[in-house]
């Protein structure tokens, strides 16, 4: 794993997945306003200022939104999934905050009832090919009780 230095890394797409590349949740923070964002942006919405600075995320958080799809995209049908082989994806409260989507993994996905709101998780990095190159992606599994 490499590190990467955030000093001159943008805060949009591009500088989120290089620090998921080296397996880092990171947010953005206004300096002028102290608002936290998931995913980065250029500028804070609240302050309208460029005052922004790299903050470690810890990955924790909770559930608060799902689905499971069973008729998927094209780039989801690529990777195996499909009628047969649904997946998850949901949305987590970060418990700095933020909220974000991402894969779930670890759930019971033949039975939807199963999968509970507000069930605590955890970060989880995984490999998949994204436009014919390995891309670091972010998905989040339950925490062992």
């Amino acid at each position: 794993m490499t590190t990467t230095d955030t000093t001159d890394l943008p805060f949009n797409a591009t500088g989120f997945y290089r620090l998921l590349a080296d397996k880092k949740l990171m947010g953005c923070r206004s300096h002028s306003s102290g608002v936290l964002y998931l995913p980065p942006r250029p500028y804070c919405p609240v302050s309208g200022a460029a005052d922004l600075r790299w903050e470690p995320l810890s990955g924790r958080g909770t559930l608060t939104a799902f689905t499971v799809i069973k008729v998927p995209p094209s780039h989801m049908v690529a990777v195996g999934y499909g009628r047969d082989r649904p997946y998850a994806c949901g949305v987590v409260a970060l418990d700095e905050g933020p909220s974000i989507s991402a894969q779930l993994f670890g759930f019971d996905v033949d039975d939807p009832a199963s999968i509970a709101i507000g069930t605590a998780v955890r970060a989880v990095f995984f490999e998949r090919d994204v436009d014919g190159e390995s891309r670091t992606l972010l998905g989040f599994e339950p925490v062992a009780e």
